[in-house]
């Protein structure tokens, strides 16, 4: 009985041994560097598909303009026909005339031909294929500027992620410190050195700092649900951050030595450029509407009564074109006129905007600097204080209340360094973001020491 007992149990754990490798595989989370983040979201993310998308309208768009200014147009017509013909209809009377109808036929035509077209001299067109190519870049400084975004929230949601798991880390450690408080309270209690008051008291900030590490991991995971929505990731897929929240200095420039760097790298402001030299194209194009054209076109083919008697027949010209009189040109010019002046506007006023958004980071950045180093020689003397009351309720001299406060001005130390760093580490992204390129400099800026 027990032989087959035994047996029994051994065939249960192995059978049982796959699944649970199923489970330990499925169940493993994956270790997520902010680098990976950036790559999963530029490639999921809705907003950075759909400006790809019209860069593939806009280079569609320049490719016809290429096609209708530059290329040759060549077509083939293959016809044949039967018909009778009336020549009264056509004003001939043969009533006079015995024997001559009045219906000639049937007659039958046959004809197999190439027509081609060339433009030669046509400055409107070119000009339009000019304004063409300035619009897909554009749209491809665009699509940048999408990416940018994107990188920028992303490597924000990664940060409160961060963020979030130092105070899960912090949380721990202040439970850790409860629980040797309550140990120790209730030894010297058990040893009749201490009241049971101190017991209390040390399992009240016990609870509470259990409560708040509860709460902290909670505020953890609503983080890493929301960075696997934007990474287009299914929010139930274990994540783990792979880089903690570290303070790591930036070497700093000045904002006016910053700004032309930035304004060659914007990409929204680089956009608004090739939008001005797309307008100033169309302008060109729009005066060109009174310059000749001249072009060259014509055909070749087998022309004759049957299929056995056809003969070669041709035509080539060439051809100019005048325009004389173009009123709509003059609203045209107008309209294009007050593009260009609006989008002058919106390019100072993005200047001005990015130079703003540089002074800003700079300025956040020395104050997360000065915050951080207060912070934490703060975090260093409040670990002291809470040495020291330990060390003070061990031995006798003094009860819990004094651990207990200096548990509590700890929490608050570990508290303003995280936000401290977590500020510093915001305004190098916003730094980066501002200066263009983002993603490198993102990278570059999480990397630096």
């Amino acid at each position: 009985m027990r032989h087959a007992l035994y047996r029994a149990t051994v065939i249960l754990f192995v059978a049982l041994i796959p699944a649970r490798m199923v489970v330990a595989q499925q169940a493993a989370p994956l270790r997520l560097t902010l680098q990976e983040a950036i790559h999963r979201a530029l490639v999921a993310n809705l907003n950075v598909l759909t400006a790809s998308t019209r860069v593939d309208e806009a280079a569609g768009a320049r490719a016809r303009s290429f096609s209708s200014a530059m290329l040759p147009r060549v077509n083939a017509e293959v016809y044949s026909n039967f018909q009778n013909h009336s020549l009264a209809a056509q004003g001939f009377h043969f009533k006079s005339l015995p024997g001559i109808p009045s219906v000639v036929g049937p007659l039958s035509n046959y004809d197999f031909r190439i027509f081609a077209q060339q433009n030669v001299v046509d400055l409107q067109s070119y000009r339009a294929l000019k304004a063409s190519e300035q619009t897909l870049d554009a749209g491809k400084m665009d699509e940048q500027n999408a990416r940018d975004l994107i990188v920028r929230a992303v490597a924000s949601l990664y940060l409160n992620a961060q963020s979030a798991q130092a105070r899960v880390d912090s949380a721990h450690s202040r439970v850790t410190d409860s629980n040797t408080l309550y140990k120790l309270a209730k030894d010297r209690h058990d040893a009749g050195t201490a009241t049971g008051v101190d017991v209390l008291r040390a399992q009240v900030q016990l609870a509470n700092d259990k409560q708040v590490l509860l709460e902290e991991r909670n505020q953890y995971t609503q983080y890493l649900l929301e960075l696997a929505r934007n990474l287009g990731m299914n929010p139930g897929t274990p994540i783990e951050l792979a880089e903690p929240l570290e303070y790591r200095t930036l070497t700093q420039k000045q904002a006016d030595e910053l700004l032309p760097t930035a304004l060659a790298a914007r990409a929204d402001y680089l956009s608004f450029d090739h939008q001005r030299q797309s307008l100033v194209e169309q302008q060109r194009a729009n005066r060109a509407r009174f310059y000749p054209k001249f072009s060259i076109s014509g055909n070749i083919g087998e022309l004759g009564r049957s299929i056995g008697s056809v003969n070669t027949t041709g035509l080539i010209q060439g051809q100019i074109d005048f325009t004389v009189f173009d009123r709509d040109r003059e609203g045209e010019a107008q309209q294009l006129a007050s593009r260009i002046r609006r989008i002058d506007d919106q390019i100072d006023d993005l200047r001005r905007g990015v130079d703003e958004e540089i002074r800003a980071a700079l300025l956040n950045l020395d104050s997360a600097n000065e915050q951080v180093s207060v912070a934490a020689e703060g975090k260093q003397l409040a670990r002291r204080e809470l040495d020291e009351a330990q060390d003070r309720f061990a031995a006798g001299t003094a009860n819990n209340v004094e651990v207990v406060t200096a548990q509590d001005e700890l929490a608050r130390a570990e508290e303003n360094y995280i936000l401290a760093v977590s500020r510093h580490v915001d305004a190098k992204y916003a730094l980066a973001r501002a200066l263009g390129d983002t993603e490198k400099n993102i990278l570059d800026f999480a990397a630096s020491r």
